[in-house]
This record gives C-alpha cells, sequence and structure tokens, in this order.
C-alpha cells in the first residue's frame, strides 16, 4: 500500500511503529561516590583540586590561593554590628550608646574669652604673662623655670647658689649670692630677658663692674665682675641682647661671670628660673 503526497513522493507504508517507553524521571540513578565530597569542599576547592590534577603546577595553585586570599579580606565597619550565624538572615548593625544632651538656660551667657597662647618659641612672651598675672615672689618654680634665657653662650657652673666655702678667706658658711659660670675675660655676657638697665657701676659689696636689668613686677637680673659694659642706665634691652664683656673685677679670684635673679629685692637661685 502507497500513500500519495502532494509533491508527488511515494512513502512506504509499514507497520506502525512502537511507542518509545517513558523515562521514569523518579527513579533513583546510580551516584558518584565522589559527588557529596565535591559538594561539601565548596567552588574554590574544587577549582584548585582541579588545577593540581590537571597539571597546570606550582605557580597556577599560588595564584588561585592569592586570589582566594584577596576575596576573603573583609573591611571592618565604622561601628558595633553583631552577624547572625544562620545562612540566609541579613545581618543587624547595633546603635551607638546615645550621647549626653547638652543645654543651658534661655538666659545663660556665654563667654568665649581666654588668655594668650604663649609657645615655647616665646620665653618673653611666657615671662610677660607670669609677670602681668603675679608678682614675682608668688610664682612657683615650676612655673618659672625657663622663662630666663641664658647670660652665657655655654653655662658651666663653677660655684652654685647657697652655702659654701669662700673662696676669698676659705671660711665656712659664705653665702653665694648668685650662680657663677665658667667664662673667660671678654666673653659676651647677654641679658637674660627683656627689660630696663637701672644700674652700670662699681659695686662696693664685691660684684665689681656690675650691670642691673628691671624685667618688671619685682623681677631683676644682674652682671658681675665684668671687665666693660655696653649699656647705659635707662636704655631698653631685648633677651640675648650682649650687655657686657665677662672679668674678675670685684671680690674676684678669677675670670668668670657672677649671675643674680632677685626677686623683689631678695636673692634666689637661678637655676629656678633657666
Amino acid at each position: 500500500m502507497t500513500t500519495q503526497y502532494s509533491r508527488g513522493r511515494r512513502r512506504a507504508a509499514g507497520p506502525a511503529s512502537a511507542a518509545r517507553a517513558v523515562e521514569d524521571a523518579t527513579a533513583e540513578r546510580p551516584r558518584d561516590p565522589q559527588r557529596e565530597a565535591r559538594r561539601r569542599r565548596g567552588a574554590f576547592r574544587q577549582v584548585t583540586d582541579f588545577a593540581a590534577a590537571s597539571g597546570v603546577g606550582q605557580k597556577a595553585g599560588i595564584a588561585l590561593a592569592a586570589t582566594g586570599l584577596v576575596l576573603t579580606v573583609t573591611v571592618p565597619v565604622t561601628g558595633p554590628v553583631m552577624a547572625d550565624q544562620q545562612p540566609g538572615h541579613p545581618v543587624a548593625a547595633v546603635s551607638a550608646a546615645p550621647q549626653p544632651e547638652i543645654s543651658a538656660e534661655a538666659g545663660a551667657q556665654i563667654d568665649f574669652s581666654r588668655s594668650s597662647v604663649v609657645t615655647q618659641g616665646d620665653p618673653d612672651g611666657k615671662l610677660k604673662q607670669l609677670l602681668s598675672a603675679q608678682s614675682a615672689g608668688s610664682i612657683t618654680r615650676a612655673a618659672s623655670a625657663g622663662s630666663l634665657g641664658p647670660p652665657l653662650a655655654q653655662l658651666i657652673t663653677a660655684s652654685p647658689f647657697g652655702f659654701r666655702v669662700s673662696p676669698i678667706t676659705g671660711g665656712a658658711g659664705d653665702f653665694h649670692r648668685g650662680q657663677d659660670y665658667v667664662a673667660q675675660c671678654g666673653t659676651s655676657v647677654m641679658a637674660a630677658a627683656s627689660g630696663t638697665v637701672t644700674f652700670v657701676g662699681w659695686h662696693q659689696y664685691g660684684g665689681g663692674n656690675r650691670v642691673v636689668i628691671d624685667h618688671g613686677n619685682g623681677l631683676e637680673t644682674t652682671y658681675n665682675h665684668l671687665s666693660s659694659a655696653s649699656v647705659k642706665v635707662g636704655q631698653t634691652v631685648t633677651r640675648g641682647q650682649v650687655v657686657a664683656l665677662s672679668g674678675t673685677t670685684g671680690a674676684s679670684t678669677g675670670c668668670h661671670l657672677h649671675f643674680e635673679v632677685q626677686v623683689n629685692g631678695d636673692v634666689v637661685d637661678p637655676t629656678g628660673w633657666l
């Protein structure tokens, strides 16, 4: 038996083909014994295992490991957070502690005034601030330290302030009114701070040629045993200005500078101000 088609072709008609058996999709298939192990290892571990098995080499493994390290770097957050360890749950942020409220009464007055700022680079400003706030006699040693500059370029103590054996008489219990510093005759002597020269001349009590500078509010400095002076009474001097040359005049056994600090007419240890 034949069948005629519109285009003239003929096809032999045979027996009907048997229906294809429907495959049961629910039937259990044989499982790869390594499948579960690969699933547990994760994607990154599977990639590295494949690289090792396929002979990519040590460099590829190191590169993959380095990439994995970069990918696993975490960036710290700016505030405290708490993460839920269960998968699929979002991370919940914990709010910071509440800040205290600052308030003032409606009629309150706010004062923005402040004392002058003085840095270590302005020692004259520090001294001026100390003396303007109080008299020299009420300034503590801690506050006065460093407020006066050195009278010599290099300070080497020859004899300290206080009781000592007299270098003139050799007797014990001699009270030394200042600090003696080593200085060759003719060494430049400088003003310890800005002020006004109040005395230039001979000191009748053993100081020899002497210069006195008044720094205000009861603070004075004196320079003794000088060979000569380069200032005059009434002259205003600045810190570090040369006012004299060292010598050995008066009650002196050799060239040096005897430096005194006086507070309201009484001598004090100069090292408390230098």
